[in-house]
């Protein structure tokens, strides 16, 4: 579990210079987040244990740049409890 994005990045032979996001963020109750974005691609490969009902889920969906204003990088839904995870920006992280 939680090797779809490494296959990704292994498949494509991407390096961290290629990639537009990534980021590996473990969220309470033992839920854990993993996204990346190659550079020039509009899709997200976003991997998800559910921090409410321990689902693991992997999946796409478009990517939209957070604008400089917003507290949040993008949000998901968990597709067996609906539960919304919002991925907050990092402070001091590069714009």
């Amino acid at each position: 579990m939680f090797d779809k994005i490494e296959k990704v990045i292994n498949d494509k032979k991407s390096t961290p210079v290629e990639c537009e996001y990534h980021t590996l963020r473990n969220l309470e109750n033992k839920g854990k987040i993993r996204a990346l974005v190659i550079k020039g691609e509009s899709i997200a490969h976003i991997e998800l244990i559910c921090p409410k009902c321990g689902n693991y889920d992997y999946h796409t969906q478009e990517w939209k740049q957070a604008s400089k204003g917003a507290k949040y990088r993008f949000e998901i839904k968990c597709p067996k409890c609906g539960n919304v995870i919002k991925v907050s920006k990092l402070k001091g992280a590069k714009e």
